[in-house]
């Protein structure tokens, strides 16, 4: 199997949406709201693609500004393609566009608890959510 492996190179929103129903976090993105899918694609500033041919078979979405720390805010990888080294592929073309000493950070999905630590991520305890700007106090 030969994977390539892409910065910045364009994806499209159905490309990415199907993709991400063929991953877990399907459960936790607006995949049926393809104008914010839109958003979240134009939005990140740096986007590592997995292609089997034509096909995207992987993705490492992230917003960073290079130098003190990257958001990885989607790291996604098809069922059929899982377990192949490709999601480490993309943290590591993630961390060669990066300045060094540059930090990666994300949430987790609770199906991925398991796999950040096998690969090196230290877990954080102070990560903070807030959802809306009404539950400001």
């Amino acid at each position: 199997m030969d994977v390539k492996y892409a910065v910045n190179r364009s994806v499209s929103v159905d490309q990415f949406i199907e993709l991400l129903k063929e991953t877990t976090l399907c459960k936790r993105r607006p995949v049926e709201n393809k104008v914010r899918m839109q958003g979240m694609l134009d939005n990140a500033n740096l986007i590592i693609s997995a292609w089997l041919d034509e096909k995207l078979v992987g993705i490492a979405r992230s917003v960073t500004d290079f130098y003190y720390c990257c958001y990885l805010s989607d790291l996604a990888v098809s069922a059929s393609f899982q377990n192949q080294g490709i999601g480490k592929a993309l943290i590591r073309q993630t961390f060669s566009t990066l300045k060094p000493g540059c930090k990666i950070f994300l949430l987790s999905a609770p199906q991925a608890n398991e796999y950040y630590p096998k690969i090196g991520f230290t877990k954080h305890n102070s990560a903070w959510l807030m959802s809306d700007v009404n539950d400001l106090n």
